[in-house]
């Protein structure tokens, strides 16, 4: 009987041990990186993107790829009246599809100098918010644009805008702040660091500030702009385009330590990162590693009807692509926007899900009711 007994124990351990050796087995077989046959599956917030055209080319192409998407409303300098019907047919998108739209107002400019203008404008960015809107945009004709009465540049930390600010703190409203440009604006063409801005900027020459040294420096948009964080620290800030820090991952990090409240994201200036990670490849995605909690996948895509359909669907699916190879994989790629090869970061798939959707819920609070 005890030798009985003996084996039966025996084979009980033994069975326990397989199973242990089973699971741990299992464990180790999931993978920690995504690949690109994943780019389809694995759910995707891009959270920088304007639409306003009637057709659903965008939506249908958006669902293909995995994407959920934030359809920004932009310009600031317009009249309010087309402010609102910019937002209203966002609002009509994001009715006709709940479970891929969340809408960005803004507010006007246009009569800064009436009185209660801050009056007016947070009654109607209090509308918005009962609409759908669920983030504020901060355009930069702030800083770049807008001149009071007396003729002087309005720049982002202004008083009169502290009002606006507050209410968004009070509120729990974030904001989405395009303030500035890259440093590549105050270059001449020929010296900027990625073809993307040379493109842009000679296609946009009222705002190559290269050409108006009379209009405040790169650093004075940036100081204003950090001057408004250190007044409002309790406002949620999400600095559009790598918070105009594009060129540099130290200068970011400086930033995200300094202000707690303060996330980016990517839209449009990926490139670069490209360019940095030529340079110091390790940099860039310790970076991005450190800082996985604050940084959103965004891409500054648009579509107005306009563009031919073919050329819109290449757009879409190119720079979707592309980006999600550079975080996902480490393969050797190369991009128009720089002249060198450039390798992918190959980020752990939990730093991946954060900036492709975690922390678009996390700090937009993008879709929070519909998991």
């Amino acid at each position: 009987m005890p030798n009985s007994i003996h084996i039966l124990c025996l084979k009980r351990f033994l069975g326990v041990g397989l199973l242990l050796v089973t699971i741990v087995g299992c464990r180790n077989k999931t993978p920690n990186f995504y690949s690109e046959s994943d780019y389809r599956v694995v759910p995707k917030i891009d959270a920088h993107i304007h639409v306003s055209a009637k057709e659903n080319l965008f939506e249908e192409q958006a669902k293909q790829n995995g994407f959920q998407l934030l359809n920004i409303v932009v310009g600031g300098s317009s009249e309010p009246d087309t402010l609102r019907k910019r937002f209203d047919f966002r609002i009509s998108k994001k009715k006709e599809f709940p479970d891929l739209y969340e809408v960005a107002t803004s507010f006007s400019v246009k009569e800064w100098d009436q009185p209660h203008w801050a009056t007016k404008t947070i009654s109607r960015l209090e509308e918005d918010v009962k609409k759908g809107a669920i983030a504020v945009k901060v355009w930069k004709n702030i800083g770049m644009v807008l001149k009071d009465s007396t003729g002087q540049l309005v720049m982002v930390d202004h008083p009169k805008l502290d009002t606006i600010f507050n209410y968004l703190a009070q509120k729990d409203i974030p904001v989405i702040g395009h303030l500035g440009e890259p440093k590549n604006c105050w270059l001449p063409l020929d010296e900027m660091t990625v073809a993307n801005d040379s493109i842009y900027y000679s296609e946009h020459p009222q705002y190559h500030m290269y050409k108006q040294p009379e209009f405040p420096s790169y650093q004075d948009q940036i100081d204003a702009r950090d001057r408004m964080l250190e007044k409002h620290p309790d406002l949620t800030f999400i600095g559009a385009h790598l918070g105009s820090l594009e060129w540099s991952v130290d200068e970011l990090a400086n930033r995200l330590d300094r202000f707690p409240n303060m996330s980016v994201d990517m839209a449009a200036r990926i490139g670069q990162i490209f360019y940095q990670t030529i340079e110091d490849r390790e940099k860039v995605r310790d970076f991005f590693i450190k800082y996985q909690d604050r940084i959103l996948y965004a891409t500054d895509l648009g579509y107005g009807g306009k563009k031919p359909v073919d050329e819109q669907i290449k757009l879409m699916q190119e720079t979707w692509k592309l980006d999600w190879e550079f975080l996902v994989t480490d393969k050797i790629l190369t991009n128009y926007r720089v002249s060198q090869p450039f390798q992918g970061l190959k980020l752990p798939r939990e730093v991946v899900d954060k900036i492709y959707y975690g922390n678009a819920q996390k700090w937009l609070n993008m879709f929070a009711d519909k998991d």
